[in-house]
């Protein structure tokens, strides 16, 4: 099941949640930057039912915060392995992800009220930003955002996977020549049975002039 994004602030993060960064060293001042290289363990899987990066699997964040009037500027990368099941054969399949990442995270009310006024838009409004808690952001819902979008909906392991046999359940792709004899089974018994010599279609040589059969006249 894949994680939905909240961009709702939270009343309270805790700073050794493994994708919770603290902003505390970095100067309010704008264009100040710091970077952090961060190697995560997952503490739930991303992704979907079908692919994702799972549970207790690394992922690298190289992240860089720049302090901005509204916030601090997340600007990254990260980087890390899906994995899942062919859609077609079953087999596992593991793709490398390399994907870069940018988000705002605005002030507390309190913080920016501090600060020069900022004009908001209208549709932040409606969209609200995440906001730091505590001067601490909280990654996880960002990387959900733009990992699960960049998964496969139907994984393959290779292009124009040829899949299972439908009879057996072989991997096709290792035997290109498999196949079954198409024979129904069904008739098999009539296989052994030996049918006496019978006339041929359109032979009326056996009927009688009323067009009855020898047997039927010696019968009668």
């Amino acid at each position: 099941m894949s994680l939905m994004k909240n961009h709702r602030s939270n009343k309270h993060l805790d700073p050794k949640a493994p994708f919770v960064i603290d902003t505390h060293d970095l100067s309010r001042s704008p264009g100040s930057m710091r970077e952090v290289l961060l190697e995560v363990e997952v503490p739930r899987a991303i992704g979907n039912d079908v692919i994702a990066i799972p549970e207790g699997s690394l992922i690298i964040l190289n992240v860089r915060m720049e302090a901005v009037v509204q916030g601090v500027l997340f600007t990254g990368r990260v980087a890390g392995l899906a994995v899942g099941e062919c859609v077609r054969c079953l087999e596992q399949v593991d793709i490398p992800l390399d994907l870069y990442f940018q988000e705002l995270f605005t002030y507390e009310p309190e913080t920016r009220s501090r600060g020069k006024e900022v004009d908001l838009d209208p549709e932040d409004e409606e969209d609200p930003l995440p906001t730091l808690v505590e001067e601490l952001a909280d990654l996880e819902p960002t990387l959900v955002d733009v990992v699960v979008p960049n998964l496969p909906y139907r994984p393959l392991c290779q292009p124009g996977c040829p899949g299972l046999c439908p009879e057996c359940g072989a991997l096709l792709a290792q035997d290109p020549t498999h196949q079954h004899d198409l024979t129904d089974n069904r008739w098999s018994g009539l296989s052994g049975l030996v049918f006496e010599e019978s006339a041929s279609v359109g032979d009326t040589k056996h009927l009688s002039d009323d067009g009855s059969s020898q047997r039927e006249q010696e019968e009668s």
